[in-house]
């Protein structure tokens, strides 16, 4: 309409072309009938019953923070569709192509004259020395270094990449988790989507549960606000289908990851780590963090920034 508007009072627009745009912009009333319809059957696998010649959903990012929404519309919306995504980046820079859609574990191909890289073996030394990429060996990893364009600084991005072979001499890369994203109050280190999996395992144990988002802080961000005791986890997650969990409930994601990791489990049961809180915050909140964030980033799974810390906070229900 908006389209019409601005188009139809031109003099200069052809008769023909009017009627060609009016007729791509007026709704079909068969198929809005038809829309209407499949919607009241619910929404499980609808993407594949409004276009039953779609083949593939593309995503822009594969980053486990992500994942949990590729899982989401997996089991719903986009039943029995594969994903794809095409290209690896970082840092705001283009770095890779992934050449094998088939494969479900998404591999990138990186473009040398794409952006300068270079890459920190991990686990880093005392004095880490980059390499380059005819230095890169298969089945290791490495921390991702890009200097994006010509007089821009070297940046670590935290990227962590493994080495899934070679095309052609030209590395193949598989993201693996990133750096910034781990959790670790006491030397601990949970990765990111080992924390996520224990998440979605907890979540299992609460009957009508769904887990919309969800995101971390380490009690050091909360200053003196976490009161005199231990180093400690607090989670903030965003659920449809509870409105509330009692302090059992709560303490199962505790459990899941003493479970899950040994050293944090030793750390749990000597005191030096704290129990963790599990708060949870109103419908809509991970949609104002994200605006907060101004950025098409992948979502960050542990705050780092007050401002942000208390955005969430404000948010909290229980």
């Amino acid at each position: 309409e908006l389209a019409l508007g601005r188009l139809s009072p031109q003099p200069g627009l052809p008769e023909g072309m009017r009627v060609q745009l009016q007729a791509l912009l007026t709704p079909d009333a068969a198929r809005a009938a038809e829309l209407r319809a499949e919607c009241a059957r619910g929404f499980e696998g609808i993407a594949m019953r409004l276009w039953p010649q779609l083949e593939v959903v593309v995503v822009r990012t594969v980053h486990s923070a992500e994942q949990l929404y590729c899982d989401s519309l997996l089991q719903a919306d986009c039943q029995g569709l594969p994903f794809y995504c095409p290209f690896y980046q970082a840092a705001g820079a283009l770095l890779g192509v992934n050449l094998w859609p088939a494969e479900p574990t998404p591999r990138f191909l990186l473009c040398p004259d794409w952006a300068f890289c270079e890459f920190l073996p991990c686990p880093a030394n005392k004095e880490p020395r980059t390499v380059l990429l005819d230095e890169l060996w298969e089945g290791r990893e490495y921390e991702l270094v890009v200097t994006a364009q010509p007089g821009e600084c070297r940046c670590r991005t935290g990227e962590v990449l493994r080495v899934a072979g070679f095309h052609k001499q030209c590395p193949v890369v598989e993201p693996v988790r990133r750096e910034s994203q781990t959790l670790s109050v006491r030397g601990e280190s949970i990765p990111e989507e080992q924390f996520c999996q224990s998440l979605c395992r907890t979540l299992r144990m609460w009957p009508g549960a769904r887990l919309i988002d969800y995101v971390c802080v380490e009690s050091s961000l909360l200053g003196d606000s976490s009161g005199p005791c231990a180093p400690h986890y607090e989670v903030f997650v965003e659920l449809q289908g509870l409105r509330d969990l009692s302090e059992g409930q709560r303490y199962k994601l505790d459990q899941c990851l003493q479970e899950d990791f040994p050293v944090y489990k030793s750390f749990r049961f000597k005191g030096s780590i704290g129990p963790l809180r599990l708060h949870l915050v109103r419908p809509g909140t991970f949609t104002r963090l994200r605006e907060a964030l101004g950025s098409p980033l992948p979502m960050p799974r542990v705050l780092h920034e007050e401002q942000l810390l208390r955005l969430i906070q404000g948010s909290v229900v229980s």
